[in-house]
């Protein structure tokens, strides 16, 4: 159907990109939001060192030195809805007969360990009564909203309200609260997707803030300083 605004604008979807592993490989799942989140809300904490209390000379010294970016985390409402795919029932096979349960369980499973680690731990048990268990990983995540922020994140909470269901009470119609912790080229190896990302992102921050100018004359905040 052709739309009755020809001339808007095309709005940019949020997605969230996943990636098998940090090092570069097979292109990552992209999942696009249905509909973008109304707000989302973002809170920055400093990674400052801690300081010795009795250390009064080095407290100076140090009170502007930070070990890394500030830990940066997130927290938005992902809308779902099957009625699109409902009513093409032909093209949409799946969400006929799971309803949201495929859209939720890939949402989902950004908190699992693959199944796959699982059974090889399981395998290894069997065959030398002893294994030594190493924590799993879980897939890369990049949270993408607008292309001045692309940027690797890790899942910390999630929260779904299935609103409405079919006759075999399968959900169509959800919302999923997501908490993400944005992850820093500290928390990954050089050259990797993640390591890379986010050094893009902060770049990317430090090229709009010297682009911002101030909303009034600059000679009148000069003017109150005391020196």
């Amino acid at each position: 159907m052709p739309s009755d605004f020809p001339l808007s604008p095309r709005l940019l979807k949020g997605a969230l990109l996943v990636y098998e592993s940090q090092s570069p490989g097979p292109p990552p799942k992209v999942i696009v939001f249905q509909y973008n989140p109304d707000q989302l809300s973002r809170s920055l904490a400093t990674r400052a060192a801690p300081r010795e209390p009795s250390n009064v000379g080095g407290a100076r010294e140090d009170v502007l030195r930070v070990l890394g970016p500030p830990v940066e985390t997130m927290n938005l409402s992902v809308e779902l809805d099957a009625a699109d795919q409902l009513e093409e029932p032909q093209q949409n096979q799946a969400t006929v007969e799971n309803g949201l349960h495929p859209a939720l369980a890939t949402l989902e499973l950004l908190l699992y360990p693959p199944t796959a680690r699982v059974r090889e731990v399981e395998r290894l048990l069997a065959q030398e009564g002893q294994v030594q268990i190493c924590p799993a990983d879980l897939p890369l995540t990049l949270l993408v909203w607008g292309k001045s922020r692309v940027v690797p994140i890790l899942l910390t909470s999630f929260s779904v309200t299935e609103q409405a269901f079919d006759q075999a009470l399968n959900p169509i119609q959800a919302r999923v609260d997501l908490g993400v912790r944005v992850l820093t080229y500290m928390e990954f190896q050089p050259a990797s997707v993640g390591h890379d990302a986010y050094l893009s992102y902060q770049h990317q921050k430090e090229t709009l803030a010297g682009q911002y100018q101030p909303g009034g004359p600059e000679s009148d905040i000069s003017g109150l300083l005391p020196f």
